[in-house]
């Protein structure tokens, strides 16, 4: 699962925040089997540039320099079958070629919930 995380971030008011989401979805890509890269623009909590492995199946990415939007679309291919999680419509076009499912930042959230 491939998160543009500060989209998702900003699809719900008020916005969620940063070390909330990550737990959150943490916990539910363990409870459903799903691996997670969550991809921030600039840092990653924590400070982090670059990926940083947090578990066996949980990833954070800090974007430096480059766009979250441009990390995920250099890096979608190499996670064939992964879903994309993004409300923005340029990147689902650019991303999403091999996702198996692209869902909505806010839709996510709901998910997270359940």
């Amino acid at each position: 699962m491939l998160v543009d995380a500060r989209n998702v971030l900003r699809s719900r008011w008020p916005n969620v925040p940063e070390q909330e989401l990550v737990e959150r979805a943490r916990s539910w890509a363990a409870r459903h089997g799903h691996e997670l890269v969550l991809v921030f623009d600039g840092t990653a909590p924590g400070g982090a540039v670059g990926a940083t492995e947090l578990d066996e199946r949980t990833t954070l990415v800090g974007s430096g320099a480059e766009s979250a939007d441009d990390w995920l679309i250099a890096h979608a291919a190499d996670y064939p079958e992964a879903w994309l999680v993004t409300s923005d419509r340029a990147l689902r076009r650019a991303a999403g070629a091999t996702a198996e499912r692209i869902v909505g930042g806010g839709s996510f959230l709901q998910l997270l919930d359940d």
